[in-house]
């Protein structure tokens, strides 16, 4: 199928990107209104997706399963080079990272005070 979408322009309309994509169309039009995604129009209102969109996606759906809300992959997302796919060093990038990993490490640390009171409650009894 990117074959022919090549052929065509690398134009997609959003039904296509979902299957491409394995991505919801629901969960793709949630990243446009987060302004992760700037589809064009057509005249008729319809989105026209590029194919470096898909990979797009695909890296705004895994970021946000590691724990990146959508504010900072926002915000760190220019950081990314499509033609090699993978990001750059750049401060933003660093900083949304560092971010999200102190949050983890506050998560876990509370997980793991709820799991030893847990185990205390088992203990005693």
């Amino acid at each position: 199928m990117t074959v022919l979408l090549e052929s065509i322009g690398g134009i997609m309309k959003i039904g296509e990107l979902s299957k491409l994509s394995q991505i919801s169309i629901r969960m793709l039009r949630y990243y446009e209104e987060a302004e992760l995604l700037s589809p064009k129009r057509t005249v008729s209102g319809y989105r026209q997706f590029e194919i470096e969109d898909i990979d797009r996606v695909k890296l705004i759906h895994k970021l946000n399963n590691a724990g990146l809300t959508l504010k900072v992959i926002r915000r760190i997302l220019p950081c990314w080079q499509n033609q090699r796919k993978k990001f750059s060093l750049c401060e933003e990038f660093k900083m949304g990272l560092s971010d999200t990993l102190l949050k983890l490490d506050e998560q876990i640390q509370l997980l793991q005070q709820s799991r030893n009171h847990l185990l205390t409650l088992l203990e005693e009894n």
